[in-house]
C-alpha cells in the first residue's frame, strides 16, 4: 500500500482501474442471469447436462438485452435517490451553520483553498466515532459527522478528517462507491431471488421421469448455477473492497496536501480507532465511512487498511510524528 500512497499523482490510473473493476462488477449481473436460466431449464425440460448448458447460454444471450435495461433502470433509480437510501441505513439531518459555524467555516476554507463546490453537512445522531461522503454529484454531495465525532475530536482534528472525506468527493471515490455499492446490492437481490426460486423449483428436480442420464443433468445443471451464484456473489465482495481499499491512503494523503498538518490526521484517526461501527448501517455504508472496523478473519476481506497501517504510512510519507 505504501507505493500507492506515494505515487498520489497517479490518480488518473488509479481511476481507470476502478473503472474497469466497476464493469467487472456490472457483468456479474449477466452470471446470476445465467445461473437463472440454468435452473429454469432444469425445472421444465428434459435433456442432459450439456443440453441444458447449451439451452442456458442461449437463453442468456436472448435476454441479454433486457437484463442490461433492467439494470440500467436499477442504477438510475438509485443514482437519483441513493442520498434517501444511505438515509434509511444511517439517520441523519442536515447540519445548519448556526449549528456548527465552526465546521462551516472549515469546510469554506478548505473547499476555497481547492476551488471546490461546498457539499453540504449534516449529522447522524449515533455515539460511534465515523464520517462519510456520499452523493455523485455536486447538488448530492454531502459530508456526515457522527454526534460522537463530532464531540470526542479537537477542531484540528475535526478539519483533518474534513479534508479527508472532501479528498475522497475531489477524486471521485464517492461517486465510485456509491456505484459500487447500487450494483452490489443488485448482485444481492438477484442472488437471494435465485435462492428463493430454486428452492421452490427443487422438491420437482427429482420427478423428470427421463431416466437417470437425464435426471443427472438437471442434478449437475443446478449445481453448477448455485456454483456460478457463489462465485458471482464473492467476486462481488472483493470487487468492492478492490474499489475502496487503496483510497483510504489518497484521502488522508489528501487531508495533509490540504490541512498541512499530518500529526491531525494521525490523532484523528488513533481516536476512532476501534470506535467507528455504527448501529444498523449496511457493509456497504460502512465501507464509505472514514474507519470500517474490523474484526478476526474479516480483516482479509476489509475495505480499509488497518488504522496502524494508515498511521505508518502518514509518518513514513508525509511526516507526521508517532505520537
Amino acid at each position: 500500500m505504501g507505493p500507492a500512497f506515494g505515487l498520489y499523482t497517479h490518480i488518473q490510473a488509479n481511476r481507470r482501474r476502478s473503472a474497469f473493476l466497476l464493469a467487472a462488477l456490472f457483468s456479474l449481473v449477466f452470471l446470476l442471469t445465467l445461473a437463472g436460466a440454468l435452473v429454469g431449464a432444469a425445472m421444465v425440460v428434459e435433456a442432459d447436462f450439456a443440453g441444458y448448458v447449451q439451452l442456458a447460454a442461449h437463453t442468456t444471450l436472448a435476454h441479454s438485452p433486457f437484463v442490461a435495461l433492467g439494470v440500467a433502470a436499477w442504477v438510475a433509480l438509485a443514482w437519483r435517490f441513493n442520498q434517501a437510501l444511505i438515509a434509511l441505513a444511517v439517520p441523519s439531518h442536515g447540519l445548519s451553520r448556526a449549528e456548527q459555524p465552526q465546521l462551516y467555516a472549515m469546510l469554506e476554507t478548505l473547499c476555497v483553498s481547492r476551488g471546490m463546490t461546498m457539499p453540504k453537512l449534516a449529522i447522524a445522531e449515533t455515539t460511534a466515532l465515523n464520517a462519510f461522503a456520499s452523493g455523485v454529484n455536486e447538488q448530492q454531495y454531502t459530508i456526515t459527522f457522527t454526534r460522537g465525532l463530532i464531540d470526542a475530536l479537537e477542531p484540528h482534528e475535526l478539519e483533518a478528517v474534513m479534508a479527508h472525506e472532501l479528498t475522497h468527493i475531489r477524486n471521485g471515490d464517492v461517486r465510485m462507491m456509491v456505484i459500487a455499492m447500487i450494483i452490489a446490492g443488485a448482485v444481492s437481490f438477484f442472488c437471494e431471488l435465485f435462492f428463493r426460486i430454486a428452492g421452490r423449483g427443487g422438491p420437482r428436480l427429482g420427478d423428470t421421469g427421463s431416466g437417470d442420464r437425464k435426471k443427472g443433468g438437471a442434478a449437475g445443471a443446478i449445481a453448477l448455477a448455485f456454483l456460478v451464484v457463489a462465485a458471482a456473489w464473492a467476486l462481488s465482495l472483493m470487487i468492492r473492497l478492490m474499489l475502496s481499499r487503496t483510497r483510504e491512503y489518497l484521502a488522508d494523503a489528501g487531508a495533509v496536501e490540504l490541512t498541512k498538518n499530518p500529526d491531525a490526521m494521525i490523532s484523528a484517526l488513533r481516536k476512532i480507532s476501534g470506535k467507528g461501527e455504527i448501529e444498523g448501517a449496511t457493509s456497504g455504508v460502512m465501507e464509505m465511512c472514514l474507519d470500517n472496523p474490523r474484526s478476526g478473519f474479516a480483516d482479509l476481506f476489509s475495505s480499509h487498511p488497518s488504522i496502524e497501517d494508515r498511521v505508518e504510512a502518514l509518518v513514513k510519507f508525509a511526516g507526521g510524528a508517532q505520537t
